[in-house]
């Protein structure tokens, strides 16, 4: 812990018109082991302090050129010198001034004649003060970085791109609703030629919500990826139950204590056929949306959220994604996207965006999104927004 005789002495900016004033404070200020830079006008201080780099300002009232309420200002108008303390010398018939110094901004003030108690003591207090904020900037600036970085690493758990697959188009959009998110999804391809299709909602937002969407994410990619002992159509059922069998056995005995859990859509695409076999945990149901518009059916869970407890029995579903249509699978941040007046979007508006036909994915991905961006108006997000489709061409 940094202790007040650990910090190098304070760069302390005296401004006064008298000249015996100046060195009185200069002085004292220097005995108490601070360096000491004059000014005899507040012009002259605005410009040492735009140029230096001050720990506290002593800036008397009533000054030639500029007075301490023009140097104020500048000072609290400048990005550079705003931060910096300033405490104000003033007679006692100037303490009027003096309130309106510390409305614009100032920290405090002194009186002359000087009393070097009360000097040493408020000078020391403006200065812990201006330590704490300049501490509490640093870990700020820190925390910030490391979210910079985090959502780096993040974006480098999604796929870089998805699967190129004759006869399919793969689309995505993710959109955190903070630095980093809990929202992931994914697309590869599978040792037997069938496509796996992800997408995840962790519990929760920040920082804990993203390790754990790491997490899931490398579990899903590496267990849906395993031989398994199964061929024709159930090996694409036997994929999607043993991912997300082994994913929330992990998670519910390993991590049990964090109480961190996802919805999940696992899905396992045979390109030949249009079959896929899928395994939705808990998650907002999936769209599959026909060649000429509208929602043909929507696909319900099959069981809970993944990572609850242990040996939950998950069930799998199928279905065909006939030439034309589109699967959408999106995550609750669309269907929860809140308007400035508190109104969720909803599932019915979702819904009516999907009737008219859309000529890709990516077209209808972002007729999505930019339904989801015009109901906001501009509000900040109240949670992630991620999007999964896929498209198969007519015959």
């Amino acid at each position: 812990m940094t202790t007040a005789t650990d910090r190098a002495p304070a760069q302390v900016l005296v401004v006064d018109d008298v000249e015996v004033n100046r060195d009185l404070l200069a002085r004292r200020l220097q005995r108490l082991g601070h360096v000491v830079t004059m000014a005899e006008n507040g012009q002259q201080a605005v410009e040492l302090a735009e140029a230096g780099a001050f720990d506290l300002v002593l800036l008397d009232v009533m000054m030639p050129v500029l007075d301490g309420i023009g140097a104020l200002t500048a000072l609290k108008a400048n990005t550079r010198t705003r931060d910096v303390p300033v405490l104000m010398i003033s007679a006692n018939t100037e303490i009027e001034t003096v309130v309106r110094c510390i409305e614009l901004g100032a920290d405090d003030y002194l009186s002359k004649p000087f009393d070097p108690v009360l000097l040493r003591a408020r000078v020391g207090a403006s200065l812990e003060k201006k330590w704490l904020r300049d501490r509490e900037k640093a870990r700020t600036q820190r925390m910030e970085l490391d979210l910079e970085v985090g959502a780096r690493i993040q974006r480098d758990f999604l796929p870089d791109a998805l699967p190129v697959v004759p006869g399919y188009e793969f689309g995505a959009r993710f959109e955190p609703a903070r630095e980093v998110g809990g929202d992931f999804y994914d697309g590869f391809k599978l040792p037997d030629g069938s496509v796996a299709l992800v997408l995840g909602d962790v519990c929760d937002k920040g920082v804990g919500a993203a390790l754990f969407m790491a997490l899931f994410r490398s579990l899903i990619r590496s267990t849906a990826s395993s031989q398994i002992g199964a061929s024709g159509l159930d090996v694409l059922k036997a994929r999607v139950l043993h991912a997300v069998t082994v994913t929330n056995d992990y998670i519910a005995n390993t991590h049990g204590r964090a109480n961190m859990f996802a919805t999940l859509f696992v899905g396992a695409l045979d390109p030949a056929t249009g079959q896929i076999a899928y395994v939705n945990g808990g998650h907002e149901p999936p769209r599959v949306i026909r060649a000429d518009g509208g929602v043909r059916t929507m696909l319900p869970p099959t069981g809970p959220a993944v990572g609850m407890l242990p040996e939950i029995p998950f069930i799998a579903g199928r279905f065909t994604l006939e030439p034309g249509e589109t699967l959408l699978v999106l995550t609750d941040g669309v269907t929860e996207s809140r308007a400035p007046n508190g109104l969720l979007l909803g599932d019915d508006a979702t819904d009516a965006l999907l009737v008219e036909p859309a000529d890709s994915a990516a077209a209808l991905l972002d007729r999505v999104m930019d339904a989801v961006h015009a109901h906001a108006a501009g509000a900040p997000a109240a949670d992630d927004v991620t999007l999964l489709g896929v498209r198969r061409a007519k015959s």
